[in-house]
Formats: C-alpha cells, structure tokens, sequence
C-alpha cells in the first residue's frame, strides 16, 4: 500500500474474540454473525480474568458489534467494571462469496491486493476502515481496550509496521505500543493469560 493509513500514536490493548465453530473448522467468517462456542465462552471468561489480574487501569472498551466479538467484550468489560461501546467499523471484513467455506489459498492474494473474492471487501479499504476504527477509540479516556476480529487484526499489523498474514490467537489480550523516538514499527505484546480456572 502506498499511502498507508497513520494510526494516532496512542498505546492500546486488543483483543480478538473467543473461538466459535467456524474457527475451529477453518471456515470464513467474515460478516457471518456466528457465536462463541462453549471454548470461545471459556477463552472469553480467561481473557476477563487476565485483564482483571493485570490491573491495566482501562477506561474504555470498545467492540465490534458482531456476536462473537460484543460477547467477549462484555465478559472483559463486566470483569473491569465498564460499559461496552460498539462500533462498526471494528465488525471483521466482508469476505463475499468466501463467507462460510474453508480459507483457501487465495487469502495471500487478497492480503496482497491481487485477488478479492467477489462481495468481499479489498484489504487496502480494511486496513483504512480498522485504523479510523482505532483512531476513533483511541481518543476516547484511556487505556482502551479493542475487542474485534482476526482479518482486523492483520490489517492492523501492516500499519504498525509488522507483516500482515499472522494468525491472531483467539481471546487473547496483546498490547499495542507506537514505536518510539527514531523508530518505525509499532510494539504488539501478547499477555501472559491468568490460570486455567
């Protein structure tokens, strides 16, 4: 891409939603509004409780308002004492005729911007969409803490400067830092997670 999308250099916390079947089937999701399964659930409460442990001081948690990410949204936020606020553009990308078969190989493609499957949306339009999306929550009383979607994610790791096509696990909390004095690439720091309950 060449005119990438510039997120505000404010740190954040993100964290993908909890597995439901279709990720453990390999199966596109996209906008498919599909639930946490009974593992994605667990994930959620392990995530609850490890951003409970941290103590990270977070103000404001801010979700996509697609099921399976506004679920485990609301299981953090209970655990932090706060609201959930949603916001569209954090909902994962429109994977078109993609949605609901198993990911092929044409997902390096569409990363690259060679292939799009049809009714899907580009990745350079993601990319943009999910860093106005941050930048939007980032201004509101911080820490802040994103809960979305894997496809965001990626889209996200190419404007902090990281390759794109890393899988993100499911439900767990990572840490965003602007890089910084005379750096370029943005810090992603996975959490230590709280012990199995």
């Amino acid at each position: 891409m060449t005119d990438m999308p510039r997120l505000d250099p404010i740190p954040f916390w993100f964290l993908r939603h909890g597995e439901t079947d279709w990720n453990a089937q390999g199966l596109s999701q996209g906008r498919s509004d599909i639930a946490l399964n009974r593992v994605g659930v667990a994930q959620a409460e392990r995530a609850a409780r490890t951003l409970a442990m941290l103590d990270l001081g977070i103000r404001t948690v801010v979700a996509s308002p697609l099921v399976r990410a506004r679920v485990t949204a609301e299981h953090a936020a209970a655990a932090l004492g706060l609201p959930v606020l949603l916001d569209d553009g954090l909902m994962e990308v429109a994977f078109g005729d993609q949605e609901g078969l198993p990911m092929g190989d044409w997902y390096d493609d569409w990363i690259a911007g060679t292939y799009t499957p049809e009714g899907a949306e580009p990745f350079a339009d993601l990319v943009a969409r999910a860093v106005a999306a941050v930048n939007r929550a980032t201004a509101r009383p911080g820490p802040v803490l994103i809960v979305a979607h894997g496809a965001l994610f990626r889209a996200l790791r190419l404007a902090f400067g990281h390759e794109p096509n890393v899988r993100t696990p499911n439900a767990l909390p990572i840490r965003c830092a602007p890089p910084g004095p005379g750096e370029r690439i943005w810090a992603v720091t996975p959490a230590a997670l709280a012990p199995e309950a």
